[in-house]
């Protein structure tokens, strides 16, 4: 991606690998079955050890490899709601170290930030901040194509948009999404204004009568580049619905 910093792709969410002297640096672990092979990616780029993991939020696409790297000796940390998350959910892995608004780590001369700005995706949405790089990983608070808003877990539409202008306002031109190919600062914000378009719609929707169903074949995204209403997102659309009424 940058200097020393890689994106490991794949099943599950965009891994970021960032490589240090001193160590080795994941954002994110993918599914539990993902964790042999993120081990064997990272050794093909350093004989140094892997020391953390910053998960971006507690979903196990993005954290299944938690108690399988914890085994290991390896410190995950994650923002106290996506801990809380993963506990209340019953999943594996919960991290040792949790933060409240931002963790600084220092490793091998380069600097990490995990920062958290609000609700969004889930109520424990971390940007992972590396300003030496100018550059973030977003986790899924930033995907291409249509997001999933998971309500069962503090997800919000409206709030999403504030949280993305807190993120605006770090000094970065380089963006890892949660999915999709690696993108910029430009693309990011076409994405905060493809979401709004996104949220008008639904909401003219919702208040024009429709249920939740509808917009599998109501909702018009066609004049919007790689949206597509279905699958994960229709998961989205009761609380969403409720949301923007």
């Amino acid at each position: 991606v940058r200097g020393r910093l890689h994106v490991l792709k794949g099943s599950g969410g965009n891994v970021g690998v960032l490589v240090t002297d001193e160590g080795v640096v994941l954002i994110d672990d993918k599914f539990e079955r993902n964790a042999p092979g993120i081990l064997a990616k990272v050794k093909t780029l350093t004989d140094k050890p892997l020391r953390y993991v910053l998960n971006t939020h507690h979903h196990g696409d993005h954290s299944g490899g938690n108690a399988a790297l914890q085994a290991d000796g390896v410190e995950v940390v994650a923002h106290e709601n996506a801990r809380a998350n993963i506990v209340r959910n019953n999943q594996a892995g919960a991290p040792h170290l949790s933060f409240e608004e931002q963790i600084n780590l220092h490793l091998g001369g380069t600097e990490v930030r995990a920062l958290y700005f609000g609700r969004a995706h889930t109520n424990g949405d971390s940007i992972i901040y590396f300003p030496q790089l100018r550059t973030i990983h977003t986790g899924d608070m930033f995907v291409r194509g249509a997001p999933f808003i998971d309500y069962g877990n503090g997800g919000s539409a409206l709030e999403w948009d504030d949280t993305l202008n807190s993120v605006l306002q770090l000094e970065f031109d380089t963006v890892i999404p949660g999915h999709g190919p690696v993108g910029t600062r430009d693309d990011l914000i076409q994405w905060k204004d493809d979401f709004e378009t996104y949220r008008q719609r639904i909401g003219e929707l919702s208040r024009s009568g429709k249920k939740p169903d509808d917009a599998q074949t109501e909702l018009d995204m066609s004049d919007v580049q790689g949206w597509s209403v279905g699958g994960l997102q229709m998961r989205s659309m009761p609380g969403l619905f409720q949301e923007l009424r």
